[in-house]
This record gives structure tokens, sequence and C-alpha cells, in this order.
């Protein structure tokens, strides 16, 4: 299955009582399918605050975002914790839901050793027939993957790609050595040109909720042969890379989407609402927004 090249980490809605807004998230869909081009959607990601969402609370998410997104574009659950057999549970009850695919995230907190690294993505894999994503993100996490224990994943059958928060020279070795069927994404918004340049093939993105069509140029125009304009439009788009993670995501985005007329809410603890200093930033960075996009 081909996920396509940008992907949004999509944020949760939530209500002034911190409850699901349903008819925020369909909205929310709409708008990152048809309006900013998304090719896929990571539903109950780290941005969705998946750590504070339950169980029942994500797979009704995964439900309805199936039902909403009707094909338009894949939808991935977050089903990935620190406890493989929970990940593997909720993986099982996503594939019922109608889910494309599931992204897990590396095991945080309990510090496995690369072999327990590995057998917990197996056990993952071997209990679907869904695409994986493995999710590296080790300032997260502290644990990481390393190039060979990643290299050793890509050899299951339905572990199609990795999510990359790691460094440059990791990102490159697997660029280089991975099948060529495995996909390699940046999980960083600043590196989707970089990624490109080095032979990766996308990014699973945050800024995409606010300039996705513009990211989507980017990533096409560089496909397209014409590397200057693409770095052109990087510049361009660097300020809100940045900017999106001056203080803990995605307590930025949720605040620009909020200035943009979506009422996706705030955060639920330990997250908390941005200062009058970070939501003047935010402000300041959404202004600039509108004004590149006319």
């Amino acid at each position: 299955m081909d996920f396509g090249r940008m992907i949004t980490a999509m944020v949760t809605p939530f209500d002034e009582n911190e409850e699901i807004h349903w008819y925020e998230v369909e909205r929310l869909l709409d708008y990152l399918i048809e309006e900013q081009q998304s090719d896929s959607l990571v539903v109950c990601g780290t941005t969705g605050e998946s750590p504070t969402l339950t169980d029942e609370e994500k797979l009704a998410l995964f439900r309805f975002s199936v039902e909403k997104a009707n094909g338009r574009a894949r939808i991935i659950a977050g089903t990935g914790s620190n406890n493989t057999a929970h990940s593997v549970h909720m993986t099982k009850l996503a594939e019922e839901a109608g889910v494309d695919g599931i992204l897990a995230v590396v095991p945080y907190y309990n510090k496995p050793s690369q072999e327990g690294l590995y057998r917990h993505f197996k056990t993952i894999a071997d209990s679907t027939s869904l695409p994986v994503i493995v999710y590296n993100v080790p300032g997260r996490t502290v644990a990481s993957l390393s190039v060979e224990t990643t290299l050793r994943l890509a050899e299951i059958p339905n572990i199609v790609a990795t999510k990359e928060c790691a460094s440059v020279d990791q990102l490159s070795q697997l660029a280089a050595r991975a099948p060529e069927s495995f996909r390699v994404y940046s999980g960083d918004d600043p590196m989707t040109l970089p990624l490109l340049a080095i032979g990766g093939y996308g990014i699973i993105s945050v800024a995409s909720h606010l300039i996705g069509a513009q990211m989507k140029k980017m990533i096409e125009s560089y496909l397209a042969g014409q590397p200057a304009e693409a770095a052109r439009i990087h510049q361009e788009l660097y300020p809100v890379f940045k900017g999106l993670f001056e203080f803990p995501s995605p307590v930025p985005v949720k605040y620009a989407m909020q200035l943009k007329g979506f009422d996706v809410g705030g955060v639920r603890l330990p997250l908390v609402e941005p200062t009058d200093s970070e939501a003047a930033f935010i402000r300041q960075l959404v202004q600039s927004i509108e004004a590149q996009q006319g």
C-alpha cells in the first residue's frame, strides 16, 4: 500500500468539556484531505494526544475517520505503546475498525534493548495483516531504533516504512540501505526536502495542518526536477516548520487552527494552553502564513 508522500498527523478536536468534538473532526478531515492535500492521515498519534485518549475514544476515532474519509485518503491508526500486548490488542481492534495501516512508536520509558525493540515490532506486525509504520522518535522515547534494527524490521513483509526523527546520518543510511519497497519518512517538517534529496520518501507532518498545499507543491517541484523551486518554497515555509515546535506540540498547532476558524479546542493535561507570549507568537506566525497564501 502506498500512503503517499505527505501524511498529516492529525490533531484531535475537543469541545469545551475536553470531549471529542465530532463535528470538528469531520470538518478537519475534509479540510486536510481536500484543501491541504494530505495523502494519508495519522489518527491518534502523538499530535492527536494519544497519551490522554482512552482506548474507547481511539477506536471511535478510527471508525469515524474511516467512514468520513471514505477512501479519499488512507487512515493510519496510532496503536503503539510501551506495552507490547496492549499494542497488539489495539492493532487488532484498529484492523477491525477498517483502517488502512498502523503507526507504532518505539516503546517509551522502559528502555528496551535493540533485540527487545525488534521483538516488540515483530510481534505487532505478526498480529495483523495491515501494513505497519515504525516510529522512531528518541527525543520523546529515550530508546532509539538503530539503523541495523530498522533494516532487520524492513525484512518483515508488512513492516513497510519508518517515521524517523533521528539524525541526518541515520536517515542517510536508511535511505541508502533499506529495500526499495521500504519507505523512509521524516517526522520533522524541516527535513522534508533534505530527506527527499538523500533518497527518502516523504513526510509525516504537523505543519501540513496549515501549509500542506504548499508542502505538496514543494515535494512535487523536487520530484519534477525543479530543485531550485523546491528550495525556494522550503525557505519560505521554514519559519512555520520551526515555529510550530517552539513549545510543546500539539499546543501551537491547535492554537493556530483555532485562529484559522477550526474549533479544535484546547489540550488535555499535562499539556497546557499557550501563555500570552506564546499565543502572540502563534498569532504572528499565522498572519505570516496568511500573507504568503494571499
